[in-house]
This record gives structure tokens, C-alpha cells and sequence, in this order.
């Protein structure tokens, strides 16, 4: 993998990860957070679609490597919501 193609996966992981927190409607973080949101929440997402025997659809293929876009972006979707909903319920009780 080159450095281009590793920079352009950064990228492509930052907008899934920014495009799922703002779906949950709850921002974890800046750029580099949204970075390692959408990483995660292509693991998480992938993990979910073969559980349930799902088909993974529009993969970008960035030097060798596929990048699950919509399985990113509903990852870190409900990695957000889960975060959100922890945060939430800990503050909230707060004096």
C-alpha cells in the first residue's frame, strides 16, 4: 500500500465516520476521531452483516484493500448512538 492509497483510505474513513455521526445525531469528536469512527465502524458493520448473512455492497477498493462504505457508515452510526446513549445517561445524573 502506498502512501497516496493509505491517505485516500484515511479519507474515505473519515467521511463514512463524519456521514454515520451525523446520522446518530451525536459527534464524537473531531477529524481524527471521525477517522478512527469510521474504521471501527466498518469493523462493526462487517461483523453485523455476517451475522446476519447480509451481502456487502459498494466496496471502494483503495490500494488492495476493500472499504465497506455503507456498512462504515451504519457502524459508526450505531457506534455514535451507543456512545451518545452511555454519555447521556452518565451526565444526566451528574449534581
Amino acid at each position: 500500500m502506498t502512501l497516496t492509497s493509505f491517505l485516500l483510505l484515511l479519507l474515505i474513513a473519515a467521511l463514512c465516520g463524519a456521514v454515520g455521526q451525523a446520522l446518530a445525531g451525536y459527534s464524537l469528536g473531531g477529524c481524527l476521531v471521525s477517522i478512527v469512527v469510521g474504521f471501527v465502524g466498518a469493523l462493526l458493520g462487517m461483523w453485523i452483516a455476517r451475522q446476519f448473512g447480509l451481502t456487502t455492497f459498494f466496496v471502494l477498493d483503495v490500494g488492495g484493500e476493500a472499504f465497506p462504505v455503507v456498512w462504515s457508515i451504519i457502524g459508526s452510526a450505531l457506534l455514535a448512538l451507543i456512545v451518545g446513549w452511555i454519555n447521556r445517561g452518565r451526565y444526566r445524573n451528574m449534581p
